[in-house]
This record gives C-alpha cells, sequence and structure tokens, in this order.
C-alpha cells in the first residue's frame, strides 16, 4: 500500500536513524571526557612533581662548593735574593721581575719588552739564567735569585765581567747591560765561551738596541781568563 504523504518514513528506519543521530551526539562529549581526565591526570602529576624537584635541585645547591676566591688572595713568600732573605706577601700572579723591582727594590733587573723576547730582565736562578718577566714570584720561593746588585764583591771590586765591560766598551745606553752581563757570566759558568760562534749563539737571546754585540763577545773572552783564574 502506498505510503501517505505525512507518513513518508518507515518507523523502523527513523528509530534506526535516531539511533545514530544519538551515537554521533554521544561521541564527542566522550571524547572531550577522555580528554579532560588524561589532562586532569597529567596536571597533577606535574603539581605533584614540582615539589620533589624544587627540593632536589636545593639539596644540589647547598651540597655543591661555595665559590671561593682563594684564588685571587696573596699569598706569603720568601725570596732569597743575593743571599738575602726577604719576606713578601704578593698576588699569586706577581711575576719575579714585579717582585724584584716594585716590591724589592732591585732595579737594575730591567723590564724591556714583558713577553721574554728581549732579555734585559735576565737573573739567576740556583746560577742559571732565567727571564724574571716570565717566572712567577712563587716559582722561585727556596731557590737562590741572583740578580745584577749582587755582582760585585764585598770589598767593592766588581766582578770580572763588569770590569770587562768597561774595558771592551761592552754598552752605550746600558739599559740592556744588566742582562747582557747576567747571561754573560752564565755563558762563561756552562761552558759556552769557547768560540765566538758558540758565544754569538748563547747570547743570542739577548739583544742590544745600540749594537754593541762585536765588543759584548770581547767583554766575555777577556771576562772568561779572569773567572778561571778566581776559581
Amino acid at each position: 500500500m502506498p505510503a501517505q504523504d505525512g507518513d513518508l518514513s518507515d518507523p523502523k528506519t527513523t528509530s534506526s536513524s535516531k539511533t545514530i543521530s544519538t551515537d554521533k551526539t554521544a561521541a564527542p562529549d566522550q571524547t572531550r571526557s577522555g580528554h579532560s581526565r588524561r589532562k586532569f591526570l597529567m596536571a597533577g602529576a606535574s603539581t605533584a612533581a614540582v615539589p620533589v624537584f624544587a627540593r632536589a635541585v636545593s639539596a644540589q645547591e647547598s651540597s655543591a662548593p661555595a665559590p671561593s676566591n682563594a684564588v685571587r688572595d696573596p699569598v706569603k713568600l720568601t725570596l732569597k735574593v743575593n743571599n738575602s732573605e726577604h719576606r713578601l706577601t704578593l698576588d699569586v700572579r706577581t711575576t719575579l721581575l714585579d717582585a724584584l723591582r716594585e716590591h724589592l727594590g732591585f732595579t737594575g733587573t730591567k723590564k724591556g719588552c714583558d713577553h721574554g723576547q728581549c732579555g734585559a730582565c735576565t737573573v739567576h736562578v740556583d746560577e742559571r739564567p732565567v727571564l724574571a718577566c716570565l717566572t712567577l714570584a712563587v716559582a722561585a720561593q727556596g731557590r737562590h735569585v741572583g740578580t745584577v746588585e749582587g755582582l760585585s764583591r764585598p770589598d767593592g771590586d766588581l766582578h770580572p765581567m763588569q770590569q770587562a765591560f768597561i774595558d771592551q766598551d761592552g754598552f752605550q745606553c746600558g739599559y740592556c747591560t744588566p742582562g747582557q752581563l747576567m747571561s754573560s757570566i752564565a755563558c762563561v759558568n756552562q761552558g759556552h765561551a769557547t768560540t765566538d760562534a758558540s758565544i754569538r749563539e748563547f747570547m743570542s737571546g739577548n739583544l742590544c738596541r745600540c749594537a754593541a754585540y762585536p765588543n759584548i763577545v770581547a767583554a766575555i773572552k777577556q771576562a772568561k781568563v779572569a773567572m778561571r783564574t778566581e776559581k
């Protein structure tokens, strides 16, 4: 029998459609509910973890050693210079050159380049030539430091090398002379004053802007004889 205009749908179909429609409507609500629970649980877990993490960080900070400025603190040391002991309190970074010149008054040791390239700051440490501008003062503690002021004899006589530099005119302006003297004495004492070439090689680290090199070689050769006689 043909369906009437007012009743175009089958009751079963209508019921099924309503059911499907209801299910489609309910699905988003369930999804939103699931997301809400997940977010709630995650938020709760994060909130609970924050105090624990904060306590852990605080414990690490409290157990970490406090920063110290001990490296910059002055140090006490004793320097033996020209057979006399001197007690000092210095910054640990102070060079032997600055300790000698600025703190002890041994200004005979010159500051030339301050980079270990000119030799003007040469002193003896345990009778070996060293560059004072590249040596820390604390490294010289417990060792003997010799400067140009300690070369002359107690009776006032000059060291044979000093006298030879005067006799051979081994200096002009004189600024490099203290370092030249200390290196020249080491050259003789260490057995390098055998030939002119070996002398020049040993003395190559000491620069003379006045170019008195031939006179310096002659002075070393003269002093070598006198120094051997003294021994």
